[in-house]
Protein backbone atom coordinates (compact mmCIF):
# COMPACT_ATOMS: atom_id res chain seq x y z
CA UNK A 1 0.00 0.00 0.00
CA UNK A 2 1.30 3.72 -0.64
CA UNK A 3 2.60 6.02 1.93
CA UNK A 4 0.18 8.83 2.57
CA UNK A 5 2.19 11.25 1.26
CA UNK A 6 2.89 14.59 3.92
CA UNK A 7 1.79 17.64 3.78
CA UNK A 8 4.54 20.19 2.58
CA UNK A 9 4.55 23.53 4.63
CA UNK A 10 6.03 26.31 4.40
CA UNK A 11 6.98 28.58 7.19
CA UNK A 12 8.06 31.66 6.38
CA UNK A 13 9.08 35.26 8.15
CA UNK A 14 10.90 38.35 7.35
CA UNK A 15 14.73 37.70 9.65
CA UNK A 16 16.68 34.77 10.33
CA UNK A 17 17.66 36.97 13.78
CA UNK A 18 16.21 35.16 17.11
CA UNK A 19 12.99 37.21 18.25
CA UNK A 20 9.73 36.08 19.21
CA UNK A 21 7.85 35.09 15.92
CA UNK A 22 11.21 33.40 14.95
CA UNK A 23 11.46 31.62 18.43
CA UNK A 24 7.72 30.15 17.42
CA UNK A 25 8.39 29.23 14.07
CA UNK A 26 11.51 27.24 15.46
CA UNK A 27 9.54 25.22 17.97
CA UNK A 28 6.43 24.97 15.69
CA UNK A 29 9.12 22.86 13.09
CA UNK A 30 10.42 21.15 15.89
CA UNK A 31 7.04 19.70 17.31
CA UNK A 32 5.31 19.09 14.03
CA UNK A 33 4.73 15.42 13.22
CA UNK A 34 7.38 14.38 10.90
CA UNK A 35 5.29 11.43 9.64
CA UNK A 36 2.21 13.47 8.44
CA UNK A 37 4.30 16.88 7.77
CA UNK A 38 7.37 18.11 5.86
CA UNK A 39 7.86 21.74 7.18
CA UNK A 40 10.37 24.13 4.79
CA UNK A 41 11.51 27.32 5.78
CA UNK A 42 11.53 30.91 4.29
CA UNK A 43 13.35 33.57 5.80
CA UNK A 44 14.35 37.37 4.17
CA UNK A 45 17.06 37.39 5.87
CA UNK A 46 20.16 35.22 7.12
CA UNK A 47 20.42 35.26 11.14
CA UNK A 48 21.20 32.32 13.89
CA UNK A 49 17.30 31.00 13.36
CA UNK A 50 18.76 29.26 9.85
CA UNK A 51 21.48 27.58 11.97
CA UNK A 52 18.88 26.37 14.38
CA UNK A 53 17.21 25.09 11.84
CA UNK A 54 20.18 23.24 10.28
CA UNK A 55 21.07 21.84 13.65
CA UNK A 56 16.72 20.45 13.38
CA UNK A 57 17.65 19.10 10.11
CA UNK A 58 14.59 21.48 8.90
CA UNK A 59 15.69 22.64 5.44
CA UNK A 60 16.06 26.42 5.43
CA UNK A 61 16.36 29.28 2.74
CA UNK A 62 16.92 32.63 2.06
CA UNK A 63 15.90 35.13 -0.26
CA UNK A 64 17.08 38.41 0.64
CA UNK A 65 15.35 41.40 1.19
CA UNK A 66 14.53 44.26 3.73
CA UNK A 67 11.73 45.94 1.90
CA UNK A 68 8.36 45.24 3.07
CA UNK A 69 6.40 44.94 -0.05
CA UNK A 70 9.66 44.08 -2.72
CA UNK A 71 8.37 43.31 -6.11
CA UNK A 72 11.71 42.28 -6.99
CA UNK A 73 11.79 39.15 -4.97
CA UNK A 74 8.24 37.99 -5.64
CA UNK A 75 8.88 36.30 -9.09
CA UNK A 76 11.79 34.88 -7.19
CA UNK A 77 9.63 33.16 -4.15
CA UNK A 78 6.83 32.40 -7.15
CA UNK A 79 10.14 30.07 -8.28
CA UNK A 80 10.71 28.78 -5.11
CA UNK A 81 7.10 28.07 -4.05
CA UNK A 82 6.71 25.80 -7.54
CA UNK A 83 10.74 23.99 -7.22
CA UNK A 84 9.85 23.18 -3.67
CA UNK A 85 5.93 21.91 -4.50
CA UNK A 86 4.60 23.20 -1.20
CA UNK A 87 1.17 22.26 -0.34
CA UNK A 88 0.18 25.26 2.56
CA UNK A 89 2.10 28.49 3.41
CA UNK A 90 1.97 29.65 6.73
CA UNK A 91 3.41 33.32 7.31
CA UNK A 92 4.48 34.70 10.21
CA UNK A 93 4.27 38.52 10.48
CA UNK A 94 3.24 41.15 7.60
CA UNK A 95 6.78 41.73 6.13
CA UNK A 96 6.60 37.67 5.11
CA UNK A 97 3.30 38.19 4.47
CA UNK A 98 3.59 41.27 1.38
CA UNK A 99 6.70 39.36 0.13
CA UNK A 100 4.90 35.85 -0.27
CA UNK A 101 1.20 36.47 -1.12
CA UNK A 102 1.06 37.71 -4.76
CA UNK A 103 3.22 34.38 -5.77
CA UNK A 104 0.84 31.87 -3.19
CA UNK A 105 -2.08 33.03 -5.11
CA UNK A 106 -0.66 32.86 -8.85
CA UNK A 107 0.14 29.06 -7.69
CA UNK A 108 -3.56 28.83 -6.24
CA UNK A 109 -2.20 27.79 -2.45
CA UNK A 110 -3.37 28.04 0.72
CA UNK A 111 -1.85 30.84 2.52
CA UNK A 112 -2.12 31.18 6.68
CA UNK A 113 -1.45 34.49 8.51
CA UNK A 114 -0.37 34.43 11.83
CA UNK A 115 -0.25 37.77 13.07
CA UNK A 116 2.53 38.37 15.35
CA UNK A 117 1.00 41.60 17.08
CA UNK A 118 -0.21 44.49 14.01
CA UNK A 119 2.29 46.36 11.80
CA UNK A 120 0.02 49.46 13.04
CA UNK A 121 0.16 50.85 16.75
CA UNK A 122 -1.17 54.07 18.39
CA UNK A 123 2.43 55.72 18.94
CA UNK A 124 3.07 55.74 14.52
CA UNK A 125 2.48 59.31 12.96
CA UNK A 126 -1.37 59.08 11.93
CA UNK A 127 -1.03 58.83 8.02
CA UNK A 128 1.62 56.03 8.77
CA UNK A 129 -0.56 54.32 10.90
CA UNK A 130 -3.62 54.73 8.12
CA UNK A 131 -1.40 53.18 5.53
CA UNK A 132 -0.54 50.12 7.44
CA UNK A 133 -4.15 49.63 8.11
CA UNK A 134 -4.98 49.61 4.93
CA UNK A 135 -2.06 47.17 3.63
CA UNK A 136 -2.96 44.44 6.59
CA UNK A 137 -6.59 45.24 5.59
CA UNK A 138 -5.85 44.27 2.49
CA UNK A 139 -3.61 41.21 3.09
CA UNK A 140 -5.81 39.65 5.18
CA UNK A 141 -9.02 39.40 3.35
CA UNK A 142 -6.62 37.84 0.80
CA UNK A 143 -5.46 35.08 3.21
CA UNK A 144 -7.37 31.44 3.53
CA UNK A 145 -7.01 31.40 7.53
CA UNK A 146 -5.95 34.74 9.90
CA UNK A 147 -4.43 33.06 13.25
CA UNK A 148 -4.29 35.65 16.01
CA UNK A 149 -1.83 35.27 19.11
CA UNK A 150 -4.17 36.36 21.32
CA UNK A 151 -7.93 38.14 22.20
CA UNK A 152 -6.50 41.42 22.33
CA UNK A 153 -5.27 41.36 18.49
CA UNK A 154 -8.07 39.81 17.14
CA UNK A 155 -10.43 42.78 18.71
CA UNK A 156 -8.25 45.17 17.16
CA UNK A 157 -8.86 43.98 13.68
CA UNK A 158 -12.25 43.43 14.31
CA UNK A 159 -11.72 47.21 15.24
CA UNK A 160 -9.85 48.53 12.91
CA UNK A 161 -11.05 46.56 9.42
CA UNK A 162 -14.84 46.20 10.34
CA UNK A 163 -14.64 42.65 9.04
CA UNK A 164 -11.86 40.79 9.82
CA UNK A 165 -11.97 37.13 11.24
CA UNK A 166 -9.44 34.91 12.80
CA UNK A 167 -8.60 31.64 15.06
CA UNK A 168 -7.02 32.49 18.06
CA UNK A 169 -4.00 30.39 19.08
CA UNK A 170 -1.71 31.65 21.86
CA UNK A 171 1.98 30.79 21.55
CA UNK A 172 3.31 28.60 23.50
CA UNK A 173 7.21 27.90 25.43
CA UNK A 174 9.42 24.96 24.77
CA UNK A 175 9.23 23.63 28.11
CA UNK A 176 12.25 20.92 27.12
CA UNK A 177 14.53 24.20 26.84
CA UNK A 178 12.88 26.55 29.06
CA UNK A 179 13.47 24.34 32.16
CA UNK A 180 13.42 25.78 35.45
CA UNK A 181 14.39 22.47 36.96
CA UNK A 182 16.96 22.41 34.60
CA UNK A 183 20.82 22.76 35.26
CA UNK A 184 22.80 25.91 33.61
CA UNK A 185 26.01 27.75 33.67
CA UNK A 186 26.47 30.34 36.15
CA UNK A 187 25.82 33.61 34.39
CA UNK A 188 26.35 35.53 37.05
CA UNK A 189 29.35 34.90 37.51
CA UNK A 190 29.85 34.77 33.96
CA UNK A 191 29.35 38.67 33.99
CA UNK A 192 30.59 39.14 37.44
CA UNK A 193 27.83 39.68 38.94
CA UNK A 194 28.52 39.67 42.90
CA UNK A 195 26.49 36.84 44.00
CA UNK A 196 24.33 38.69 46.81
CA UNK A 197 23.27 40.99 44.08
CA UNK A 198 19.31 40.63 42.63
CA UNK A 199 19.52 40.59 38.95
CA UNK A 200 16.58 42.20 37.41
CA UNK A 201 16.45 41.33 33.54
CA UNK A 202 15.79 43.23 30.36
CA UNK A 203 16.03 40.21 27.11
CA UNK A 204 14.50 41.89 24.25
CA UNK A 205 14.87 43.73 21.40
CA UNK A 206 15.82 47.62 22.67
CA UNK A 207 13.62 49.83 20.07
CA UNK A 208 10.94 52.10 20.63
CA UNK A 209 8.52 49.01 21.27
CA UNK A 210 10.22 47.89 24.35
CA UNK A 211 10.57 51.40 25.83
CA UNK A 212 14.59 50.13 26.97
CA UNK A 213 14.83 54.20 27.96
CA UNK A 214 12.13 53.97 30.15
CA UNK A 215 13.22 50.97 31.87
CA UNK A 216 16.39 52.48 32.30
CA UNK A 217 14.77 55.77 34.32
CA UNK A 218 13.18 53.67 35.92
CA UNK A 219 15.74 51.52 37.36
CA UNK A 220 17.60 54.71 37.97
CA UNK A 221 15.33 55.83 40.40
CA UNK A 222 15.42 52.14 42.06
CA UNK A 223 18.91 52.45 41.87
CA UNK A 224 19.25 55.47 44.65
CA UNK A 225 17.43 53.03 47.10
CA UNK A 226 18.65 50.01 46.77
CA UNK A 227 22.33 49.03 46.19
CA UNK A 228 23.07 45.42 46.32
CA UNK A 229 21.30 45.74 42.43
CA UNK A 230 22.11 44.52 38.99
CA UNK A 231 20.25 45.11 35.53
CA UNK A 232 21.17 42.55 32.49
CA UNK A 233 19.93 44.28 29.37
CA UNK A 234 20.34 41.58 26.89
CA UNK A 235 19.56 42.55 23.37
CA UNK A 236 20.39 44.64 20.09
CA UNK A 237 18.24 47.40 17.90
CA UNK A 238 17.92 50.79 16.90
CA UNK A 239 17.97 52.37 20.71
CA UNK A 240 21.03 50.35 22.00
CA UNK A 241 23.69 53.19 21.98
CA UNK A 242 21.11 55.58 23.12
CA UNK A 243 20.59 53.02 25.90
CA UNK A 244 23.92 52.64 26.73
CA UNK A 245 24.38 56.77 26.77
CA UNK A 246 21.63 56.93 28.90
CA UNK A 247 22.91 54.38 31.50
CA UNK A 248 25.87 56.71 31.34
CA UNK A 249 24.32 60.26 31.94
CA UNK A 250 22.38 58.96 34.47
CA UNK A 251 25.17 57.40 36.03
CA UNK A 252 24.05 54.04 36.34
CA UNK A 253 26.07 52.23 34.11
CA UNK A 254 28.17 50.30 36.96
CA UNK A 255 24.72 49.00 37.64
CA UNK A 256 23.54 47.73 33.97
CA UNK A 257 25.26 45.17 32.16
CA UNK A 258 24.63 45.55 28.27
CA UNK A 259 25.28 42.16 25.86
CA UNK A 260 24.21 41.17 22.01
CA UNK A 261 21.31 38.57 22.00
CA UNK A 262 22.37 34.93 23.42
CA UNK A 263 21.41 31.69 21.89
CA UNK A 264 21.59 30.23 25.78
CA UNK A 265 18.19 32.15 27.01
CA UNK A 266 17.69 29.87 29.91
CA UNK A 267 20.65 30.18 31.38
CA UNK A 268 20.39 33.84 31.62
CA UNK A 269 17.06 33.76 32.95
CA UNK A 270 17.95 31.15 35.42
CA UNK A 271 20.24 34.08 36.62
CA UNK A 272 17.61 36.62 37.00
CA UNK A 273 15.00 37.21 40.04
CA UNK A 274 12.79 39.79 38.19
CA UNK A 275 11.93 39.89 34.62
CA UNK A 276 10.51 43.46 33.44
CA UNK A 277 8.87 43.86 30.09
CA UNK A 278 8.09 47.04 29.74
CA UNK A 279 6.49 47.32 26.23
CA UNK A 280 4.54 49.64 24.46
CA UNK A 281 2.17 47.19 22.64
CA UNK A 282 2.79 43.06 22.29
CA UNK A 283 1.27 40.83 20.19
CA UNK A 284 1.42 37.64 22.68
CA UNK A 285 4.76 38.03 24.66
CA UNK A 286 7.43 34.92 24.09
CA UNK A 287 9.62 36.42 26.56
CA UNK A 288 7.11 36.80 29.42
CA UNK A 289 6.47 33.38 28.89
CA UNK A 290 9.75 32.21 29.01
CA UNK A 291 10.61 33.90 31.86
CA UNK A 292 7.20 32.73 33.89
CA UNK A 293 8.33 29.29 32.40
CA UNK A 294 11.90 29.65 33.87
CA UNK A 295 10.16 30.22 37.07
CA UNK A 296 10.58 34.20 37.64
CA UNK A 297 8.64 36.86 38.94
CA UNK A 298 7.51 39.05 35.75
CA UNK A 299 6.67 42.57 35.93
CA UNK A 300 5.54 43.61 32.60
CA UNK A 301 2.98 46.27 31.07
CA UNK A 302 -0.73 46.52 31.08
CA UNK A 303 -0.84 46.16 27.11
CA UNK A 304 -2.22 43.79 24.31
CA UNK A 305 -1.93 40.06 24.71
CA UNK A 306 0.43 40.59 27.77
CA UNK A 307 -2.83 40.66 30.00
CA UNK A 308 -3.60 37.82 28.80
CA UNK A 309 -0.74 36.16 29.50
CA UNK A 310 0.39 37.71 33.42
CA UNK A 311 -2.56 37.91 35.89
CA UNK A 312 -2.16 40.78 37.84
CA UNK A 313 -0.98 39.77 41.17
CA UNK A 314 -1.53 36.57 40.78
CA UNK A 315 1.65 35.53 37.89
CA UNK A 316 2.91 38.61 37.75
CA UNK A 317 2.50 42.38 38.37
CA UNK A 318 1.37 44.31 35.65
CA UNK A 319 1.41 48.68 35.31
CA UNK A 320 0.51 51.30 32.83
CA UNK A 321 2.89 51.54 29.65
CA UNK A 322 4.79 54.50 29.85
CA UNK A 323 4.72 55.13 33.35
CA UNK A 324 8.05 54.74 35.03
CA UNK A 325 7.00 56.00 38.21
CA UNK A 326 5.06 52.89 38.06
CA UNK A 327 7.41 50.45 37.30
CA UNK A 328 9.90 51.62 39.73
CA UNK A 329 7.12 51.02 42.31
CA UNK A 330 6.23 47.23 41.36
CA UNK A 331 10.35 47.11 41.29
CA UNK A 332 10.86 48.52 44.52
CA UNK A 333 7.92 46.15 46.04
CA UNK A 334 9.24 42.50 44.92
CA UNK A 335 12.72 43.68 45.76
CA UNK A 336 11.38 44.41 49.52
CA UNK A 337 9.08 41.24 49.34
CA UNK A 338 10.68 37.76 48.38
CA UNK A 339 7.86 36.48 49.75
CA UNK A 340 5.46 37.83 47.12
CA UNK A 341 8.48 37.81 44.72
CA UNK A 342 8.59 33.73 44.91
CA UNK A 343 4.75 33.34 45.22
CA UNK A 344 4.62 34.68 41.56
CA UNK A 345 7.37 32.96 40.12
CA UNK A 346 6.02 29.62 41.82
CA UNK A 347 2.45 30.76 40.28
CA UNK A 348 4.00 32.13 37.38
CA UNK A 349 5.50 28.21 36.53
CA UNK A 350 2.86 26.36 36.99
CA UNK A 351 0.66 28.65 35.24
CA UNK A 352 2.94 28.32 32.18
CA UNK A 353 2.78 24.22 32.27
CA UNK A 354 -0.95 24.19 32.06
CA UNK A 355 -1.55 26.47 30.32
CA UNK A 356 1.62 27.85 27.35
CA UNK A 357 2.96 24.57 26.50
CA UNK A 358 4.17 24.88 22.85
CA UNK A 359 3.46 21.02 22.18
CA UNK A 360 -0.56 21.99 22.58
CA UNK A 361 -0.33 24.87 20.47
CA UNK A 362 1.56 23.10 17.81
CA UNK A 363 -1.93 20.86 17.60
CA UNK A 364 -3.72 23.10 17.29
CA UNK A 365 -2.36 24.12 14.42
CA UNK A 366 -1.62 20.56 12.79
CA UNK A 367 -5.20 20.51 12.78
CA UNK A 368 -5.90 23.70 10.83
CA UNK A 369 -3.30 22.70 8.26
CA UNK A 370 -4.96 18.76 7.75
CA UNK A 371 -8.67 20.77 7.38
CA UNK A 372 -7.24 23.33 5.20
CA UNK A 373 -6.25 19.97 2.79
CA UNK A 374 -9.62 17.98 3.76
CA UNK A 375 -11.71 17.55 0.71
CA UNK A 376 -14.46 20.62 1.07
CA UNK A 377 -17.92 18.99 2.36
CA UNK A 378 -21.18 20.39 1.92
Amino acid sequence: MEATKKIRVLQTIRQGKIGGGESHVLDLVRYLDKGLFEPVVLSFTDGPMITSLGQLGVPAHVIHTEKAFDIKVWMKVKQFLKEQRMDIVHVHGTRANTNVLWAARCLDLPVIYTIHGWSFHDSLPSWNRKARIMAEKFITQRTRLNITVSDSNHQTGVRAFGRFKSLVVRNGVNLEKFNRFGDYPDVKALYGIPEHHLVIGYIVRITEQKDPLGMLRAYARVCSNFKDLTLLMIGEGDLKDAAVQLAKDLGISDRVIFDNFRQDVPAVLNAVDIYCLPSLWEGFPIGVLEAMAMGKAVIASDVDGTREAVEHEVTGLLVPPKDETALAAALERLIQDDVLRSRLAENAGKCVKANFDVRDMTHRIETVYQQMLAPLHD
